[in-house]
């Protein structure tokens, strides 16, 4: 790419057609992304997915086959680590264990020549964003695993490099302080602007903090979008799957036409669903439904209509209690088992193993993908 056409890129980091193999095993496969500046991107996917390899790129850390990768538009792809306006935290935390906690987080300031009172204001409001000033004269071997992670990420911050690589930064935390760590980390990145791109597997993390995801498989992008767009329309069966509990109803299109779908599913029953691009009459589909998006009715409730082809009867097969919602498996007509989401204090009448139920969705939620 030339420097001209560099400028004009408006992606603050851009990767262009990178690939990268190790013996047999590819780990990229001509990938290409944009990441705008002051986004908190993630890459989502299972282990062995090439999120960590996209990320150790970006750094600087490893070295692409092929491909560029630009930041700022400036082509960074033979630029070593120390030169880039990066700064990593990795999951093994890599703190200086003879040093405290504040001479960890003030280590590369002094590195680059800060001043001893710009030094110690930035040490002193890293720690406190996130809850480590109590803690800031003690060594690494004197803190949980918890407080390493946050130690590193501080030290990170403190730089305030023009992007922040986080490599599964929240894996070694506990469920309550994760959480709560998450919006910290969100309120902090907000405020200092810094382009966040982090590496999870974990899908509640990445939907609840990014401004974008891309979802990669197997070397490979699979789906770039919102939280939203991914969550509620999934490009394919496999990100439906990955990205929260899907349910999915098996079947062929036999009717096309007036913005919809006509499914013959492999039980019979006629449904229907907003017609997608790339699928026609004859096609065999997957219709996905959310938990959340089903309503369950026990026979007999005085059932409302829920639009044509938008309902199944069924049988309840189990009721599991979630503390704030329950969980309903049911076997329905469409030779399948759907799972609803029920919030708990709904409580329906009758909802037990064994109840004849309707499950009815608005038309508009089911989205049809190719099988």
């Amino acid at each position: 790419m030339s420097a001209a056409a560099a400028a004009r890129d408006p992606a603050f980091v851009r990767v262009v057609d990178l690939s990268r193999r190790y013996d047999d095993t590819v780990a990229l496969d001509r990938v290409s992304l944009d990441i705008a500046e002051g986004e908190f991107f993630s890459l989502l996917g299972s282990s062995g997915c090439g999120k960590t390899t996209l990320l150790r790129m970006i750094a600087g850390l490893d070295m692409p086959d092929s491909g560029n990768v630009l930041i700022a538009g400036t082509d960074m792809t033979e630029v070593p680590a120390n030169r880039r306006p990066v700064n990593t935290v990795f999951q093994s935390y890599a703190l200086f264990p003879h040093l405290s906690v504040a001479d960890n987080v003030a280590f590369g300031l002094r590195a680059d020549g800060v001043g001893r009172d710009e030094t110690a204001r930035r040490v002193g409001e890293a720690l406190a964003a996130f809850s480590m000033s109590d803690l800031a004269r003690r060594r690494p071997d004197d803190l949980s695993g918890g407080q390493r992670q946050r130690v590193a990420l501080a030290r990170a911050v403190v730089k305030r490099p023009r992007v922040l690589l986080l490599d599964e930064p929240l894996a070694a935390l506990d469920r309550q302080l994760r959480e709560t760590t998450r919006i910290e980390l969100v309120r902090l990145q907000e405020q200092l602007g810094i382009t966040f791109v982090m590496v999870t597997h974990d899908q509640q993390e990445a939907l609840s903090m990014s401004t974008r995801i891309a979802l990669m498989r197997g070397g490979a992008i699979e789906q770039v979008g919102t939280p939203a767009e991914v969550y509620s329309r999934p490009a394919s069966i496999f990100a439906a799957e990955f990205l929260g509990g899907a349910n999915l109803v098996m079947g062929r299109v036999v009717r096309n036409g007036g913005g919809s779908f006509g499914i013959a599913c492999d039980g019979g029953t006629p449904l229907t669903a907003p017609a997608c691009a790339g699928i026609g009459r004859d096609d065999r589909v997957a219709l996905m439904l959310r938990p959340e998006s089903l309503r369950v009715e026990v026979a007999g409730s005085g059932l409302r209509e829920a639009g044509e082809g938008t309902t199944l009867a069924g049988t309840v097969e189990r009721v599991i209690y979630e503390g704030n919602a329950l969980l309903v498996q049911v076997r329905t007509e469409a030779a399948t088992t759907l799972t609803a989401r029920v919030g708990a204090e709904e409580g329906v009448a009758g909802l037990a193993a064994g109840a004849a139920v309707r499950l009815s969705w608005r038309f508009d939620a089911g989205v049809v993908l190719p099988a």
